[in-house]
């Protein structure tokens, strides 16, 4: 049985590799209209994509981008992410950086965001900003999925830096993945075989960032670890009951899954499950309340709709203004498939939201 979850794991990744084109890594060429570079920040590799100066202008904004794959494919360099940032590039007429952050199984959590982490706070130093051009005032951070994830936990750490002399206006997360407490939220439950990301596939992710074992998986899927008699889950249910922070049209009919007896060990074997770096909506209040201004985009046929949607709600009952830009139509990871063969509708569509929103907030 482990053998075969295994293989079918490793089939979606295989098709996953293919499909992101991980393999497909650019160099960095430039265009007329946008300079493409590699560079490292504080020994985290980067690419940055800058527009031309132009003459009645002095400082530009920034985006901090930082990718999807589940922590364990895709890259800064790869013809879609390359593809989206150069775009990013000039409709904002911004400079963008996608960091290169580390992936399984070179690395495993806190490794990922670590290297984010440090990325971030590089480009955020005032001598770095200048070199670049850039306004301190105008940076936003932004990623999709994992990257999503990221950028959301980068956010909450550099809240909490009280040093800091630059700090990011905006927050952009795209179908970001926030959360490993509850398996069984509507979407979850509702696109559990949904490709491209199935629960199951969702759930090894996990346990890949966190450098476990697949036997685990199957009691994550019933919220073993998240029971009722886990005492170390206790303080954490109420910052995530679905059942308070999702609307009625996302609740559906779908009835929460929570066991009253579990297994205490999973947490022992997993801590950063209920660490918040890795789960950033499980953050406390007193650091909800110091994101910024946040996008988020969420698509119906998705298990991790309802990791965004929730973190909308707990960021706005914090009283942090949020934009929660809801798909009905669209799919997990759509919005980087924009070019042939994978050129989609729901990709240009998404994607021009997300610009059109950092484009008038920004």
């Amino acid at each position: 049985c482990h053998l075969i979850h295994y293989l079918r794991l490793s089939h979606h990744l295989i098709v996953l590799n293919y499909v992101i084109g991980t393999f497909d890594k650019l160099k960095s060429v430039s265009s007329e209209r946008i300079s493409i570079t590699d560079a490292v920040f504080d020994g985290v590799e980067v690419r940055v994509f800058e527009p031309p100066a132009k003459q009645d202008e002095t400082l530009k904004r920034s985006v901090v981008y930082i990718h999807g794959g589940g922590w364990a494919l895709a890259s800064a360099r790869t013809s879609l992410y390359n593809n989206l940032c150069r775009i990013m590039a000039e409709s904002l007429n911004a400079v963008v950086v996608s960091v290169e952050y580390r992936l399984v199984p070179e690395v495993c959590f806190p490794e990922q965001f670590h290297d984010a982490l440090r990325a971030t706070k590089h480009f955020l130093h005032p001598d770095v900003l200048a070199e670049y051009s850039v306004d301190p005032s105008r940076v936003a951070i932004s990623g999709d999925s994992a990257g999503g994830n990221l950028a959301a936990a980068v956010c909450q750490q550099l809240s909490k830096e009280e040093h800091l002399t630059v700090r990011p206006k905006l927050q952009a997360l795209i179908y970001p993945v926030l959360q490993a407490f509850d398996f069984n939220t509507p979407s979850y439950q509702q696109n559990m075989n949904m490709p491209v990301l199935p629960r199951y596939v969702m759930i090894n992710y996990w346990i890949d960032y966190f450098n476990g074992n697949y036997d685990l998986a199957h009691s994550l899927v019933i919220n073993n670890h998240t029971a009722l008699d886990v005492s170390q889950a206790l303080s954490f249910r109420g910052r995530l009951n679905w059942t308070s922070l999702l609307p009625s049209s996302f609740k559906k009919n779908y009835k929460p899954v929570i066991q009253t007896t579990g297994k205490a060990e999973i947490i022992q074997k997993l801590p950063a499950l209920l660490d918040v770096r890795a789960v950033p909506l499980l953050a406390e209040n007193e650091i909800l309340q110091l994101q910024p201004k946040t996008y988020i985009l969420t698509c119906e046929n998705d298990v991790l709709r309802d990791d965004g949607v929730m973190y909308a709600k707990r960021l706005e009952n914090a009283g942090v203004e949020v934009t929660l830009d809801h798909f009905d139509d669209c799919f997990h990871g759509c919005m980087i498939f924009t070019i042939w063969p994978t050129d989609f509708s729901a990709g240009v569509q998404t994607r021009n939201s997300y610009i059109k929103w950092l484009d008038e907030n920004l």
